[in-house]
């Protein structure tokens, strides 16, 4: 679960460095309102009435970061309880904090619900 919120936060910076990057207004909404979802997510609030009001792709983004979120959080809480606990030299751990874990959410992170692979730009990989 650790791996899931250190994801999560990661993705929360990114889109506060994208939102420095553009000039247009509506541009820096739709990245906030995104890094505010995912934040909910976190803290387990909904703040989606209040987006609802305003512009339609700000509350979009809003929406793709509290699902996201969301989604991230509930995947690794499945995976936490059914991992099996690995045992490596007389050190027993839970099989959710290997890498295979970090490639999942990774995996999982680099999707937007179009379908679409963002993978590269978000993680900083060539596209």
């Amino acid at each position: 679960m650790a791996y899931a919120n250190k994801s999560i936060t990661a993705r929360i910076e990114w889109c506060r460095q994208q939102s420095t990057q553009t000039c247009a207004p509506l541009d820096i909404a739709e990245w906030r309102a995104e890094a505010e979802g995912l934040e909910d997510a976190l803290l387990h609030r909904d703040h989606t009435t209040q987006y609802q009001q305003g512009s339609p792709s700000v509350f979009e983004r809003y929406a793709l970061g509290l699902q996201d979120g969301q989604a991230v959080l509930r995947a690794a809480a499945v995976h936490q309880h059914v991992a099996p606990p690995v045992h490596q030299a007389g050190v027993e751990r839970n099989a959710s904090s290997d890498r295979m874990g970090d490639v999942n959410t990774r995996r999982m992170l680099g999707r937007t619900r179009r379908g679409k692979n963002t993978m590269g730009s978000v993680w900083g990989h060539g596209a």
